[in-house]
């Protein structure tokens, strides 16, 4: 499982031109599934983007989670977090899970922190064509891979 995660002042997920869910200051997360894949990839994800402090204190130093600045999380299913680019110029996907089991994952883990977090987490629509609008803030941009837990 793969995440990329970004700071942000504010973020939407956009669908046919309407805006479906959107969050003001948070992170969010952009969730990609492996074939390999199980829950305790899940569990062990959820917990680190709920703990994971990238948020600044008093002093400007990225000392905070999420909880404790009361931000909000916008979770958006990528596939091509698993794209290879060894051969050619077309991306290849064969490293991510098929649909079926891409969206079961998918709303396990938002499960997972709404759990954890004891609120909603907003979601994109799973396999939908979306447009994301978001404002970064700082930059941070961090990228998360269950199977290198660097």
């Amino acid at each position: 499982m793969r995440a990329l995660l970004q700071r942000v002042k504010s973020a939407s997920v956009i669908i046919e031109q309407s805006r479906y869910s959107g969050i003001g200051k948070g992170m969010l997360v952009f969730l990609g599934v492996e074939n390999t894949d199980t829950v305790e990839d899940i569990s062990w994800l959820s917990k680190k983007i709920m703990q994971l402090r990238i948020f600044s204190d008093e002093q400007k130093k990225m000392n905070l989670n999420v909880e404790e600045i009361n931000g909000e999380i916008l979770v958006v299913s990528q596939f091509t977090l698993f794209a290879s680019t060894k051969k050619g110029n077309r991306p290849g996907f064969s490293q991510a899970a098929e649909p079926s089991v891409a969206k079961k994952l998918y709303e396990l883990f938002n499960k997972e922190l709404e759990n954890g977090l004891k609120r909603e987490i907003k979601t994109g629509v799973f396999a939908a064509d979306m447009d994301i609008e978001l404002i970064n803030d700082g930059p941070v941009t961090i990228f998360i891979d269950t199977k290198n837990k660097e």
